[in-house]
């Protein structure tokens, strides 16, 4: 399955188990089903299959910021709507809005092989806007309540240089524990160009 964003100037493909992702009037739209995640445990002794989760990707050019206002039905711990990067088969990060496990957090997880945890802040209600950047090689998160001021979150590198510039990044949904999980995706944006400050809410 294939859907071009009139927001977006890439095609994006579906991975993952099928999930009906829709768009109408900007609110793109998916459920993941139940027992679904990418995730490796890092207290494992070897790379324990990451699993899979519904994700919808495209390869934007040169730098960029992805953004959208993520809400998420929240039916189980660890229920998420997911902006997610990823370069290799052992190498993909998620910014999320998630359910950790009591209180709507937003959350991330950056894998190289084995996959790390990190809670960032609390959010009031189900819904948050989500930013994630490429700014040469490296990775960017932030998180904002308003869709103006951003929290800067988190800044890592994945891959080497030339797997970063080609990195496929999108969206995703999650229920690691639960019988499943509806995520909209609202106000999508995207914007060439990197962040001007990383920690300055801009």
């Amino acid at each position: 399955m294939e859907l071009k964003l009139p927001e977006l100037p890439f095609l994006l493909r579906a991975y993952g188990p099928e999930a009906g992702w829709s768009y109408d009037d900007g609110l793109l739209t998916v459920a993941a089903g139940p027992r679904q995640d990418r995730f490796v445990a890092p207290t494992g002794e070897g790379l324990e299959p990451a699993g899979d989760a519904p994700r919808l990707l495209g390869a934007p050019e040169g730098d960029f910021q992805l953004i959208a206002r993520v809400d998420v039905r929240f039916a189980a711990a660890f229920d998420a709507g997911v902006l997610y990067v990823h370069v290799g088969e052992r190498e993909w990060a998620k910014l999320c809005m998630e359910l950790s496990p009591d209180l709507p957090t937003v959350c991330t997880v950056v894998t190289r092989g084995h996959s790390d945890d990190a809670n960032s802040f609390t959010v009031d209600g189900e819904s948050v806007w989500l930013r994630v950047s490429r700014t040469g090689r490296a990775f960017a998160f932030h998180a904002s309540t308003d869709g103006e001021r951003w929290t800067f979150v988190r800044i890592f590198a994945l891959g080497d240089e030339e797997s970063a510039r080609s990195a496929l990044v999108g969206f995703m949904a999650q229920s690691p524990v639960g019988e499943g999980c509806e995520v909209a995706f609202g106000a999508i944006e995207y914007r060439e160009g990197g962040p001007e400050g990383l920690r300055d809410g801009t």
